[in-house]
């Protein structure tokens, strides 16, 4: 077997492939994720025997635990499924995986999704010239998917073809009779070739081999499967490499859920293979350790009781998983991800408690786009260019976040607003609508002074030192103007005093007149060149904007009260 630096890139071009159309597909969902999607999902995975159903369901029709745990490890990303509700999945795509295995003993055959991969992009290829925005999404979405499974197939085509040269594995007889020793070793080399050929059905298929020429025996066949459990749930996580916190955890969830499931059975090992004999020889079988013969339906009796017992077991540990993989991976302060706090866009509440739903929201929203400005007066201050660029992508990131919001909370208080409400809760929600356009408007503008330092760095603009101290003052009136929104929106909306915010909107343009008439000045007197000039006047008057949609925000909460 030859394997050389072109098998290589391959390999690695294929694992690009798959990631990309993670990525795509991911992307595209969280554009299209509607009240219809994400509610569908929802009803699903409501509980987790729901989602163990489900799981079991999917994997069955596409016939990958890979391609389901994948696919779930996407809708964590995209903010469509929770944590709590993949793991249920997660658990029936194991179990799901060994019904597959008895279809394909008893039927003979396997669909092969990646067939209907290019087809697929076909259909969705026209859809990107789409005019209208959903219709595009959808063609992302159904390119991505296409190419998840192009590029899986791809990875498994291109790893070592160990498959069809089984005899490389023939000296691994010598390590099988070592007692316990031998079963451990022999569920690491499960983990490790299914890691590597990137599927547990062909690692089943190289056991059966393995078996039938007499190498390995029923016990040392079933520590394999077992190892190779472990390996199956590696594909998750190698999606999960460009997917946010969420999905990482519920990637590794799957390999927690199936660390444990191994854990367990390893200690009771001998007993649940005597068992598994035992009824087999009942039934009228022949023994697995009497004939090679046996040991394939065998094998699928404990991969088949294995996972079905592991998922009956710790079903009832989803918290105590959850909190495992918490710890395993924490949520940095800057990888904050879309996801609405409150809000449930499934059946509405009462109106008075949808409206306090939509308040807590709407405050949520705000304290990120305080965020927002943050790293703004960061990108303001910082030299290092590295952390430069990493605050600019922080804040593009919050800007997409910011879109995705606007839109839940708008489309929550629309249907809010379709109800019966008091004639106080219709002032209340047409304020909120004006809140939630005001912030968002501040977003905007906190993006845009972010896309302007980029053109100052992009440009080699350089700033004095009293541009430098009008800007910093001027960003410190803006920030104090966004304090005060967040305080009155904290306040609640009732019996508010937004003299203070009207004081400095005031005090705001004042200055910014200061800064056009000191500039204008400049300018004539050639104290700095045009581009800088240009860039000044950009910050400093985005600056002023930022602060009047900041304080529009107090407006509208105050005219309830009138």
């Amino acid at each position: 077997m030859e394997y050389n630096f072109l098998d290589f890139l391959t390999l690695v071009g294929s694992l690009g492939l798959f990631l990309y159309g993670m990525k795509l597909m991911s992307e595209a969902l969280q554009k299209i994720a509607g009240d219809n999607m994400r509610n569908i999902l929802a009803k699903m995975t409501s509980n987790p025997v729901k989602g163990v159903f489900t799981g079991l369901l999917i994997t069955v029709v596409i016939q990958s635990s890979s391609a389901t745990t994948v696919m779930m490890v996407s809708f964590v990303n995209a903010g469509l499924l929770s944590l709590t509700e993949s793991i249920g999945v997660i658990m029936g795509a194991n179990i799901g995986t060994t019904i597959t295995a008895w279809l394909i003993s008893i039927l003979g055959f396997k669909v092969d999704i990646s067939i209907i991969s290019l087809p697929l992009i076909g259909i969705g290829f026209p859809l990107l010239f789409s005019r209208t925005g959903r219709k595009k999404s959808w063609g992302e979405f159904i390119i991505g998917f296409a190419m998840l499974f192009l590029g899986l197939d791809f990875l498994k085509n291109s790893v070592p073809d160990i498959k069809s040269n089984p005899e490389i594995l023939s000296f691994l007889t010598n390590y099988t009779s070592h007692g316990f020793g031998s079963h451990l070793i022999f569920l690491a080399i499960g983990t490790v070739l299914t890691i590597i050929i990137q599927s547990s059905s062909a690692t089943m298929a190289l056991t059966l081999v393995m078996c039938n020429n007499g190498w390995i025996s029923f016990d040392i066949a079933a520590a394999m499967v077992l190892g190779e459990n472990i390996g199956t749930a590696v594909t998750a996580n190698i999606a999960a490499a460009v997917a946010n916190v969420s999905a990482k955890r519920a990637a590794r969830a799957h390999l927690i859920f199936n660390i444990l499931g191994v854990m367990w059975v390893s200690l009771i090992f001998s007993f649940f293979l005597s068992a598994i004999n035992s009824f087999i020889v009942k039934i009228g079988g022949i023994s697995p350790y009497d004939s090679p013969l046996a040991i394939p339906i065998a094998l699928s009796i404990f991969h088949s009781t294995f996972n079905i017992a592991n998922t009956l077991i710790f079903i009832w540990f989803t918290k105590f998983i959850i909190a495992i993989v918490t710890k395993l991976v924490p949520q940095r302060e800057e990888a904050e991800e879309f996801r609405l706090k409150y809000i449930n866009t499934g059946l509405l509440s009462t109106a008075e408690l949808s409206i306090h739903q939509a308040k807590k929201e709407i405050l949520v929203y705000a304290q990120r786009v305080e965020k927002m400005f943050g790293y703004v007066e960061d990108m303001f201050h910082e030299t290092n260019e590295k952390k430069f660029y990493k605050l600019y992508d922080r804040v593009e990131k919050y800007e997409g976040i910011s879109d995705r919001m606007e839109e839940e909370i708008a489309n929550y208080l629309t249907k809010i607003s379709e109800g019966e409400l008091s004639i106080l809760g219709s002032k209340r929600i047409k304020a909120m609508l004006n809140v939630v356009t005001d912030i968002e408007s501040v977003a905007d503008s906190c993006y845009n002074l972010a896309k302007t330092l980029m053109r100052k760095k992009d440009k080699k603009v350089w700033f004095d030192t009293p541009l430098r101290e009008n800007l910093d003052q001027m960003m410190v009136l803006t920030r104090k103007a966004i304090a005060e929104m967040q305080k009155n929106l904290d306040h609640g909306y009732k019996n508010i005093d937004i003299s203070k915010a009207k004081d400095l909107e005031e005090k705001i343009n004042r200055f910014r007149t200061k800064l056009k008439k000191d500039h204008l000045k400049s300018v004539e007197k050639q104290e700095y060149s045009y581009q800088t000039g240009i860039i000044y006047n950009d910050l400093y008057c985005e600056c002023e904007k930022l602060a009047d949609y900041a304080i529009n925000v107090s407006e509208a909460i105050e005219e309830i009260n009138h």
